[in-house]
Parts: structure tokens; C-alpha cells; sequence
């Protein structure tokens, strides 16, 4: 678990004292310090409270926070909602701001103008920072669960449904 700063945490401290970037309505991350900008729909929103609330009910031991920044090798990414243990955020504070080390899960909630390439690279990503799975939510609400592969189900929340 890295705690020296890293570049993607240096770059994204610039950003997020940079006064004419704060009232943005987008989702912004970073790839390898060049800022990108996702704007929001009212749909996305709804998805992302549509997963806490689940996230909520079926892994109650945790934090499930919307638009979470993690440092990854390529940037900062912002996972659209996280599931952590009490434990693993802990954790998470000791490596920086943003973590160099990821939660236990991240989702991604696709839209329009994501990618397939863009979503598996961000799977990888999150893995090789320490996620222990990867949930990514398409355009009809059907979850589907990685870890390495796909899975039938989340083994953090396993009675979690797979539609929202």
C-alpha cells in the first residue's frame, strides 16, 4: 500500500484547487494528468442512488459513496459509487487523497458515450490498485460482477439482485 505521493495525486490536488474547475457539472478524472470531463444525466444519477440503496441493504457493513476518486497508474478515476469496509477505509485515508488503494467494490454505471475498451480498462485498473470486484451497470440496469472474470454474482453481496 503505497503512501508517498503519487504524480496522479499531486495532479489531482492542482485540479481540485483549481477555482475555475470546482463548479463543473461533470464527473472529472484524469488520464495521466490530462483532465476529461463526463457530463451527468439525470438517469445516471438515479442509477447511482438506485446502487447505494442496494449496496445499502445487501452489504450493510460499509460505506457506498457516489463519484469516489482513486489514484490508479493511468490517472485518477472516479468510480460512479464504491462499497468499502469500515477497515478498508481506513486504509484508503492512510495511502492519500485520493487512495492509492481501492475499495473493496466499484461500480461504473455505463452511459452513452462510455466505451467497451474504456470500461475493461477501467476493470484492470481497479483491480491492480486492490478492488475485489468490479460491478459495471448497463443502459437496461442489468449488473454484471467481475473479479478476474464475470461472475453470477457478487461474493461481497451475494443476495444482491443483478438489475436495478
Amino acid at each position: 500500500m503505497p503512501t508517498t505521493t503519487t504524480r496522479a495525486q499531486k495532479r489531482w490536488r492542482e485540479i481540485v484547487a483549481d477555482p475555475s474547475l470546482r463548479e463543473l457539472p461533470y464527473k472529472v478524472e484524469t488520464n495521466q494528468g490530462q483532465i476529461i470531463l463526463s457530463p451527468r444525466t439525470a438517469r445516471h444519477s438515479e442509477r447511482q442512488e438506485a446502487i447505494q440503496d442496494l449496496l445499502r441493504r445487501h452489504a450493510p457493513d460499509g460505506r457506498q459513496p457516489p463519484e469516489y476518486p482513486i489514484a490508479t497508474p493511468k490517472g485518477v478515476k472516479q468510480a460512479d459509487v464504491i462499497w468499502a469496509s469500515h477497515d478498508r477505509m481506513r486504509e484508503m485515508r492512510e495511502t492519500g487523497d485520493p487512495p492509492t488503494l481501492a475499495p473493496e467494490i466499484c461500480v461504473e454505471i455505463l452511459s452513452e458515450s462510455n466505451r467497451v475498451e474504456e470500461m475493461e480498462e477501467k476493470r484492470t485498473l481497479y483491480r491492480d490498485v486492490g478492488a475485489e470486484e468490479v460491478w459495471i451497470v448497463d443502459q437496461d440496469g442489468q449488473i454484471r460482477f467481475f473479479i478476474d472474470e464475470e461472475q453470477a454474482q457478487s461474493t461481497i453481496a451475494p443476495d444482491c439482485p443483478d438489475h436495478v
